[in-house]
């Protein structure tokens, strides 16, 4: 009796010192599974591809976060978390993408608001993802396609440089009645005799939540290539010629509970290209019981040195198993002028951890 008594006041002595780490810190381990399988043709693609692959409505990731109660409203933190392709087990988006390309920073926070230093979020991601209803999917949102993702015979993404950086400063301001704002900048890391000194990549999202209304815009100056350094460059007669390229987008949201709409208008203009684009976005998504089903279709137009339009049109049924693991399917339509049309399925699964 005597020993057990001993042995409890030991363990609940023990728990009571050892509280106040626990409570100071913490490290988690997370990420996303997503695979699926399907055919794809995009718009200017000389046939199509039967496919298993990985991040039909997410880029798989994981990695590591942690946080430190500094005292005094103050808490650090740090984030190393990388892209993976599941259907090769290959680390990253695509062969050579560095490993922590998702995130790799420190912060410190308090009731200022947050500063970030090393590579994390562009400008461009939050507004991007948070107004459309396919999310931030590289292989089925309309949205996202045009804005990053090249096809042939269609070389020009609306956003020049990746929606992460490197070499980066965030900045995140308090949050002001639901509105709140990022600062970034990004270092250049430019030798002064090259000429370049100073070149760097800036910008600012502002996100708005207020109940059933959501508000978003961004606005970039890109000088710089992400994820890889150096600087953004444009061929003129065989030539690398340093180009520089302003983005900038306007979205909101609305849920009116039956169904949530969606809508985005922005552009994008390169000096050295000399092209000018302008891209619009109509979303609707809908609850059916434990699923959504949802709808996009985005437009872009160019004129200048190239000249035509993309429309991309997605339908997506996606259910939810539980919190951590949902069912997909989808289809999508892409169109680009004087050039083949292309039409792409597929179905997979996501699982959160």
């Amino acid at each position: 009796m005597n020993f057990k008594l001993t042995a409890l006041v030991a363990c609940t002595a023990a728990a009571c010192f050892a509280a106040p780490s626990f409570a100071q810190s913490s490290v988690t381990v997370s990420g996303l599974v997503d695979v699926f399988g399907g055919s794809m043709r995009n718009a200017g693609d000389p046939g199509r591809t039967a496919v298993l692959g990985s991040g039909g409505l997410t880029t798989s990731w994981f990695g590591f976060k942690g946080t430190e109660d500094l005292g005094g409203g103050l808490k650090a933190g740090f984030a190393l978390t990388s892209f993976m392709r599941v259907d090769t087990g290959s680390i990253g988006r695509f062969d050579g993408d560095p490993m922590f390309s998702r995130d790799a920073s420190v912060n410190i926070s308090g009731a200022f608001g947050t500063v970030l230093l090393g590579r994390g979020l562009a400008p461009n991601f939050l507004p991007t993802v948070i107004a459309n209803p396919i999310g931030d999917s590289f292989t089925f949102s309309p949205l996202v396609l045009h804005a990053n993702i090249n096809t042939a015979g269609w070389p020009n993404s609306t956003t020049p440089s990746d929606t992460g950086w490197s070499n980066e400063i965030i900045y995140t301001t308090p949050n002001f009645g639901g509105l709140s704002a990022n600062l970034h900048y990004q270092f250049g890391e430019q030798d002064s005799s090259t000429g370049n000194e100073g070149k760097g990549n800036v910008g600012v999202n502002l996100l708005y939540f207020g109940g059933p209304l959501t508000l978003v815009g961004f606005y970039e100056h890109d000088q710089i290539g992400n994820p890889f350094p150096g600087l953004l460059t444009t061929s003129v007669g065989g030539v690398a010629v340093p180009e520089t390229r302003d983005d900038w987008m306007v979205g909101a949201t609305y849920d009116f509970g039956i169904v949530k709409l969606f809508g985005t208008y922005g552009g994008s203009k390169a000096d050295v290209a000399d092209y000018d684009a302008k891209t619009g976005t109509l979303g609707v998504s809908t609850p059916i019981g434990a699923a959504t089903l949802s709808a996009a279709v985005a437009q872009t137009k160019l004129e200048g040195s190239t000249e035509g339009t993309r429309t991309t049109a997605t339908l997506l049924y996606d259910y939810n198993l539980s919190k951590r693991t949902d069912l997909y399917a989808v289809a999508m339509v892409d169109h680009i002028t004087d050039l083949n049309n292309g039409n792409s399925f597929g179905v997979g699964m996501r699982h959160r951890f």
